[in-house]
């Protein structure tokens, strides 16, 4: 085939000593930097982008290949020891990831995130180099109409399957929209909810919901449980291997496989990167481990919670590489950046790219390969050394929690009101937590909404107001259809659990009172 004969010389290219040189730098560089709570792996590549100015186009994209990929395992790397991911892809790996941390597992949730990155990456990019033509007919069927139920579908679902209660799942997602419509309307131009107030124009950026929302409520809610007077609390413990067992091999494979699958088709279509794949997978572990009676997920936390959006994320992040090559679309911040750099040497992806650079894409198509190997062979064994973070005295490491996760909310603009905005959206997280409310739907609201009502008011527009739009083709009805069946089932199952409880709770004899009288 073409493609392998075009891969084997780009190997060849890649293999040299300087560009595996270069893939070791970038690794090492953008995993510093996605640890960097704030940051992530979208400002790794921003920020490292002046370091290529003096290498050739090929060693500069070899690098920036391997600086995307390790600020993906630097994001997640944060999440699982200090709940702060670098970067909104790395949110739903947080959730069973930092439970993991607390019980002790910290080295193992680090292992698995790395092989799940691993094994999402390789079959995403074994995806690309042979099956990249059938990547641009997806992204091709997708208009407004099919983006906007994708995107209700991802807002209802991750409400109904993740939450426990339906009613704080809409209750989250709610203040997740209530967020995402703060600024300037993009279509209208008017103000919303910015009070006046030039700081509120453009938002509330994502970082800074996320910080917030994560890391210092997360302190917060620490904070409150701590006992006055009694001493210094120990630190968490952090023991054992980064390296899977049989055992965790048998939980973590299927997770793994079936987060890769989620993540593929997303990488090819712009619907705000790898949240969605990546929350899908993890409201589907979730469902899976009910039905198996695991209780470790969302208490001690799960091997499968980590695999299976870690995988989804990094899968979504290959395919996304293969649709900014072949189509010129960035369907992330981090693939943005990318084009900011083809663009630095004069060169615009696109479908051409192929044929009038292909002495430079088959090198970077390689490269992928190479640096998720390398990443798996420098982060693998330093999981144990990261863990060892955990070992800091509760009270030094949640104050350091907090001076770092301000200092990224900082880093975005500069400003000391985002630090105020933190520090409000921080305490709405503590109360989120003190009265059970999913913290899932608020994030992944926040980061769809806009796109959602964006799609949906282009969809109205091309039909002069026609809601009948939302359904005139196959896809958004099979995404409604499949939506309305899950919702359905959904509720049938928490109404058949509240009635359980109802009937265990009415057989329950009540307890006769002891009579004390002489």
């Amino acid at each position: 085939m073409d493609q392998l004969a075009s891969l084997a010389e780009g190997f060849a290219v890649a293999f040299t000593p300087a560009n595996l040189l270069f893939l070791v730098i970038g690794a090492v560089l953008g995993t510093a930097v996605g640890v960097l709570p704030g940051l992530g792996s979208a400002m790794a590549v921003a920020l490292l982008l002046p370091v290529t100015f003096s290498l050739d186009p090929t060693g500069a994209f070899i690098m920036f290949a391997s600086i995307y990929f390790g600020g993906l395992f630097g994001d997640s790397t944060s999440g699982i020891l200090l709940n702060t991911p670098g970067n909104s892809s790395a949110i739903a790996t947080t959730f069973e990831g930092h439970r993991m941390a607390k019980s002790g597992r910290a080295a193992k949730a680090l292992g698995t995130s790395a092989i799940g990155a691993f094994i999402g990456g390789m079959i995403a990019c074994t995806v690309v180099v042979f099956f990249s033509p059938y990547i641009v007919e997806l992204a091709k069927v997708f208009g407004p109409a099919e983006y906007f139920a994708l995107a209700a579908f991802a807002f209802v679902a991750i409400s109904a399957v993740v939450a426990d209660s339906i009613i704080r799942g809409l209750v989250a997602l709610g203040i997740g929209f209530a967020l995402a419509l703060v600024g300037i309307d993009g279509m209208s131009g008017a103000e919303r909810f910015t009070f006046d107030s030039p700081v509120l124009f453009d938002g509330v950026s994502i970082i800074i919901i996320t910080v917030g929302l994560l890391a210092i409520g997360e302190v917060l809610h620490v904070a409150s449980h701590i006992r006055r007077g009694g001493g210094v609390e120990a630190p968490l413990r952090s023991s054992g291997s980064p390296f899977l067992g049989a055992k965790d091999w048998r939980k973590a494979l299927p997770a793994f496989l079936r987060g890769t699958a989620f993540g593929i088709p997303f990488g090819a279509i712009p619907v705000g990167g790898s949240e969605v794949p990546t929350f899908l997978a993890y409201g589907t572990e979730k469902k899976l481990a009910k039905r198996r009676g695991d209780r470790d997920f969302g208490s001690r936390g799960a091997i499968q919670g980590v695999a299976a959006p870690e995988s989804a994320g990094n899968a979504t992040a290959g395919t996304a590489m293969g649709a900014l090559l072949a189509l010129g679309i960035p369907t992330s911040a981090t693939a943005a950046m990318m084009i900011a750099a083809f663009q630095q040497y004069g060169m615009q992806p696109g479908p051409l790219l192929f044929e009038r650079s292909g002495d430079l894409v088959w090198p970077l198509m390689a490269s992928f390969f190479l640096g998720l190997v390398i990443l798996l062979i420098i982060n693998l064994p330093f999981a144990a050394l990261w863990a060892k973070l955990l070992l800091i005295p509760k009270h030094y490491l949640y104050a350091g929690i907090t001076v770092v996760a301000m200092l990224g909310v900082y880093a975005v603009a500069s400003r000391y009101v985002d630090l105020w905005i933190a520090l409000i959206i921080g305490i709405v997280g503590f109360a989120m937590r003190h009265f059970a409310i999913p913290l899932a739907p608020v994030l992944i609201a926040a980061i769809l909404g806009p796109v959602a009502e964006t799609q949906l008011r282009r969809a109205l527009a091309v039909s002069e107001g026609d809601p009948a739009i939302l359904v005139s083709t196959p896809l958004p009805v099979v995404l409604y259809s499949v939506l309305a069946v899950a919702v359905a089932f959904s509720v049938f199952q928490h109404l058949r659990r509240a009635s359980a409880r109802r009937r265990a709770a009415a057989a329950t004899p009540e307890p006769v009172p002891h009579d004390t009288a002489v």
